[in-house]
């Protein structure tokens, strides 16, 4: 498989990009001599700041990790947390490393968050329901109360929607509800917004810290942000057409962007089927389930919250080395 010709969401994509002449100095001055705790490493690596928004005074971070192997000739993956200034952040990061400008390129990540509003909200209360989150009387109530088709939600909604969070969910962490949730927070981890489903707090199983949004959260960030689209499914359909292809998954404890949501916006693109709903194996386990469509492939991952590559390492893993592979999740142990 051609690297120009995949997408991902996991996506791949191919970007032409002006050319300009890099820096090295800058390069040098980004590079990684040595982290705390990181043993010793053969690969080099560089981390700093793109400025993506001089006027704002925004910029974003990365880190770069290359090839242990042949990093001159590697492809590039841009993983993203989200998708805010995306390719303004690229266009700069590649000015200060020109070598990467003509390789095959990769974008991938989690957090995009919104497939379509409306059925993403929809399969949303579903899950809480579905997982005895919230009462028979509370969701028929948000199905009769809520238009979620309106930019504005009416007061009987936010009603109800706010009794569900703070009276029905108990203190769960809502984006992996079967793991601890912080003891030490105080923030109301189910205060849950169905029409902005970018993420708030982050969470996982080995290593996994539930109180981390009390030190790693930017609320000004969340409750201000308006880049959001109200559905992604036309964005779809036209990278598909252009004959990219995408990988879409989703971790199955997550309460926030559940697999329920995806499901029922997925469902809207009427896709043809070429490989039928399957479970997949990570070693000897069901890693979680997938089906194949002509131009994107839908996955599960069995036990992972909404940051899939900390909760469930191990099968991220072997999901995203089946997209780079171009083939098909194991269909056996």
């Amino acid at each position: 498989m051609e690297a120009q010709r995949s997408v991902l969401l996991f996506c791949l994509l191919s970007v032409s990009f002006t050319s300009i002449v890099g820096s090295t100095e800058e390069q040098e001055r980004d590079r990684i001599s040595a982290l705390p705790g990181q043993p010793a490493v053969a690969f080099s690596q560089y981390s700093g700041y793109i400025t993506v928004n001089e006027q704002h005074g925004r910029a974003l971070f990365y880190w770069l990790t290359e090839a242990t192997s042949n990093p001159q000739s590697r492809p590039l993956l841009l993983w993203l947390n989200g998708a805010g200034d995306a390719l303004a952040f690229l266009v700069r990061w590649l000015s200060r490393f020109p070598q990467y400008k003509y390789r095959d390129f990769y974008i991938a990540g989690e957090s995009y968050a919104v497939t379509d509003n409306y059925h993403d909200t929809v399969g949303t209360v579903a899950f809480w329901w579905y997982h005895s989150i919230i009462s028979d009387p509370t969701y028929k109530s948000i199905l009769k109360n809520c238009n979620f088709k309106s930019d504005n939600l009416s007061q009987q909604c936010n009603d109800v929607i706010n009794y569900a969070t703070n009276h029905e969910f108990g203190s769960i962490d809502p984006y992996s509800i079967y793991t601890p949730a912080c003891s030490t927070s105080t923030t109301n981890h189910t205060s849950l917004r169905l029409k902005n489903t970018l993420v708030r707090p982050r969470q996982v199983l080995s290593g996994y810290d539930p109180c981390s949004e009390n030190y790693a959260e930017n609320n000004d960030l969340f409750n201000n942000w308006q880049d959001s689209q109200f559905s992604m499914l036309h964005t779809y359909k036209k990278l598909m057409a252009a004959g990219l292809k995408i990988w879409v998954y989703s971790g199955d404890t997550d309460s926030v962007v559940p697999v329920t949501a995806t499901r029922f916006s997925l469902s809207h693109l009427n896709l043809t089927v070429k490989t039928a709903w399957y479970p997949w194996y990570s070693g000897s386990q069901v890693g979680g389930w997938t089906e194949v469509y002509k131009g994107l492939t839908f996955a599960t991952v069995r036990g992972a919250g909404h940051e899939v590559p900390l909760f469930q390492p191990r099968r991220a893993f072997l999901l995203f080395q089946s997209f780079l592979q171009g083939r098909e999740l194991p269909k056996s142990p």
